[in-house]
């Protein structure tokens, strides 16, 4: 029974050994398959470019993906410019294309949305024992630069009402 067993350990070794080596080529060369060849052509000015920040709130993710993955095709052809909107509960993304496709303007209005730790943590480190009671995202983006970006809080302690301008980094811009 012993030597039935040490057998069969044998045997179960030798192919599971045999079975992880490739055998070779009868020249020992690898196949080189030929790839078809590409252009890569130089982004000029009509790249467009979006820039998004990072919102904890899913459904301002979600929007932004959307927008993203969104292609204007041949729908703006004829038009000198093409405006695409783009509207949540929450708010709304409207983008404007040129008449070559370039995306040119890009205003995010959103209100009621989760904002970023780090306003947060600036408002409360600066207004102890207040509380954030209403938001607004505003979002402004011209030719890939970044116009505009800030939180319109309003902040509530007892029945005193306060209104800020946030930076998304938690610098508070301006308190009314």
């Amino acid at each position: 029974m012993k030597s039935l067993i040490i057998i069969l350990l044998f045997f179960g070794f030798a192919y599971t050994s045999y079975s992880q080596d490739e055998p070779l080529k009868e020249d020992g060369n690898l196949e080189i398959n030929k790839l078809p060849e590409i252009v890569i052509s130089k982004a000029e000015k009509d790249f467009s470019t979006y820039i998004h920040d990072n919102n904890p709130d899913g459904s301002v993710r979600k929007i932004q993906e959307k927008f993203v993955a969104y292609q204007v095709g041949k729908d703006y052809e004829g038009f000198e410019e093409y405006l695409l909107v783009m509207k949540l509960k929450k708010g709304s993304l409207a983008a404007t294309y040129n008449e070559k496709g370039k995306l040119t303007h890009v205003v995010e209005n959103y209100r009621d949305v989760i904002p970023p730790y780090r306003v947060m943590l600036s408002v409360h480190k600066a207004f102890p024992q207040w509380r954030i009671i209403s938001d607004k995202l505003l979002y402004k983006q011209s030719n890939g630069n970044i116009t505009e970006n800030h939180y319109s809080l309003r902040i509530k302690k007892d029945k005193e009402i306060k209104k800020l301008l946030v930076r998304p980094d938690g610098e508070i811009i301006k308190v009314f």
